[in-house]
């Protein structure tokens, strides 16, 4: 029987370290307006975006990257420039995570530039 309730400890133990690590976890959740021109402004709206999580943001077609300029950042929303330079289509957000241990995600988000 202590065996069996060790291991119910040790797994209660994870699943509340996994909760708590991916509460602090940035998620992006939408981008208005969806259709932008290179050089104009959008808003990525989602969680835990302020710049204690999110150091940088980009588009990737998934071969190419393009860093987007953040103009304006909080923990529900980022507002950031498209380059002027930037090619048309239709591309996915990508984040830097900030801190010591900076990880490129991808988000279920897709923008199109025009």
């Amino acid at each position: 029987m202590q065996v069996r309730n060790r291991w119910q400890i040790v797994v209660c133990f994870l699943v509340l370290c996994a909760l708590v690590a991916a509460q602090g976890m940035p998620k992006m959740n939408a981008v208005e307006p969806a259709s932008v021109k290179a050089g104009a402004e959008c808003t990525v709206n989602g969680e835990n975006l302020d710049q204690n999580a999110v150091k940088e943001i980009y588009i990737t077609d998934g071969k190419d990257d393009l860093k987007l300029v953040i103009v304006q950042q909080s923990s529900a929303t980022v507002k950031v420039r498209i380059p002027a330079g930037a090619k048309s289509g239709r591309f996915s957000l990508m984040l830097l995570t900030a801190g010591a241990d900076p990880k490129l995600i991808e988000q279920p988000v897709k923008l199109t530039v025009e």
